[in-house]
């Protein structure tokens, strides 16, 4: 299952780390962020340390800095830069292509 991350979690567990990391950045109330919601928890299992999810309703300052508009909108991040990014519910098969 991802884990769901606070700003102040967001430094060290997705700025400071070691290779890609993916950010799911959802919202309860969202139906496509339900759908999508297994997708991720299957990679998050796949990639430990490597797959989170943030609240924007939780982390709205978060969401801002991203220019996280609609959810889901799901960004890898490497070397504390955002590198792809992509908006809406998605297949599996894409989802894991944002790692390359």
């Amino acid at each position: 299952m991802a884990e769901v991350i606070t700003p102040s979690e967001f430094q060290s567990k997705v700025l400071n780390a070691s290779g890609k990391v993916l950010v799911d950045f959802f919202a309860t109330w969202c139906g496509p962020c339900k759908m999508l919601a297994p997708v991720i928890d299957e990679i998050a299992a796949e990639k430990p340390g490597q797959v989170y999810k943030v609240d924007i309703d939780e982390s709205p300052d978060l969401a801002m800095e991203y220019g996280v508009n609609s959810v889901p909108t799901l960004i890898v991040f490497e070397g504390g830069k955002p590198v792809r990014q992509a908006i809406g519910a998605q297949p599996k098969q894409n989802v894991l292509a944002l790692f390359n």
